[in-house]
């Protein structure tokens, strides 16, 4: 089978074509015929990072964690999965896990779902990661519950945008900081309030949408100053869910305020095989919510090949990218 293997870490981006023997499933896994991957902000940690991170798998590297295709074979025992099913996950593409950047990908079946229905299955490829981590910090964490207050930090970006959907859907009332006119108009078409945090601070967005009292929950994918403003910004009592806690911090509010925070860290069931079942579980409900227009994602309008992933890279870490990036594998 054709795979991108990378070779060498760092921001060359030094993918290059390789032929591999196709995989054989084990007991518990299925054989994917791959139909798309996306390229996430840890997808380029990994890749420009390397050794740094505990979690970056040896070179040369089989990479790329979301996936979605067509189940091409099944390990011995029983299975969940028929050949021919349309599945979608974050499976692969660290530690000891290998990606999806390539024809075919051994999975864990834990990790998958069938892919929604009426949705291109290439596309699928773009939910797992992003939604998964919503998920987790929304209804795994702080248990959101109809009427309460929401913000979003980062609401037109990749897990934030969907956090956006699902908060309006479990029927909160949801706010997003954003940062232009454009990401303002995103959140705004997916049901929440956008704030553009560089026009006006914390305080002031406060008293607006909370008449002071503070939100009742704050997700912040964005970390550094922002997780300090969402302890500003949360309510007394609140809850506080980050998906970036690699910083250090004055917890004085916190404690002030006896909030709650709470750390989503989606790749660890990857990492210690503990879990994983979850992962599958909320995938076939982000599945039902996609056939239910229910949810929808927000996806760049340019398009790579897997052959092409060293310039979906560049074109990420240039900043131009507006949406989840898609890479098609095969029709």
């Amino acid at each position: 089978m054709k795979a991108m293997l990378l070779e060498k870490y760092g921001d060359q981006y030094a993918f290059v074509e390789h032929e591999m023997e196709r995989p054989i499933p084990s007991p518990g896994q299925v054989l994917i015929k791959v139909a798309g991957s996306s390229l996430n902000p840890i997808d380029n940690k990994i890749v420009t990072m390397g050794d740094q991170l505990a979690f970056a798998p040896p070179l040369p590297a089989l990479l790329g964690m979301d996936v979605s295709g067509v189940v091409e074979d099944v390990g011995a025992g029983m299975s969940r999965f028929q050949l021919g099913d349309r599945v979608f996950g974050c499976a692969g593409g660290l530690g000891s896990l290998p990606g999806a950047l390539a024809e075919y990908m051994v999975v864990d079946e834990r990790l998958i779902a069938r892919a929604p229905v009426h949705m291109e299955l290439a596309d699928a490829a773009v939910l797992p990661l992003v939604s998964i981590t919503a998920w987790l910090a929304l209804f795994e964490k702080a248990a959101i519950k109809e009427r309460q207050t929401l913000l979003v930090h980062g609401g037109a970006g990749g897990v934030g945008h969907v956090a956006v959907q699902l908060g309006v859907h479990a029927g909160a009332e949801v706010f997003a900081t954003v940062s232009s006119d454009t990401k303002a108009s995103i959140v705004e078409n997916l049901g929440g309030v956008p704030i553009n945090y560089r026009d006006v601070p914390v305080d002031k967005y406060v008293e607006v949408a909370t008449d002071g009292d503070g939100f009742d929950v704050v997700f912040d994918t964005v970390g550094g100053p922002t997780l300090d403003a969402s302890f500003e910004a949360a309510a007394t009592g609140g809850q506080v869910i980050s998906t970036v806690t690699r910083s250090t911090h004055d917890l004085s509010l916190l404690h002030a305020k006896s909030l709650s925070l709470h750390v989503v860290f989606m790749l660890l069931p990857m990492l210690t095989g503990d879990g994983r079942a979850l992962h599958g579980q909320i995938l076939s409900e982000i599945a039902s919510l996609v056939d239910e227009d229910k949810l929808a994602v927000l996806m760049d309008e340019k398009r790579f090949t897997f052959t092409e992933i060293a310039d979906a890279h560049r074109y990420w870490a240039s900043g131009e990218a507006l949406g989840k990036i898609s890479i098609t594998v095969a029709d």
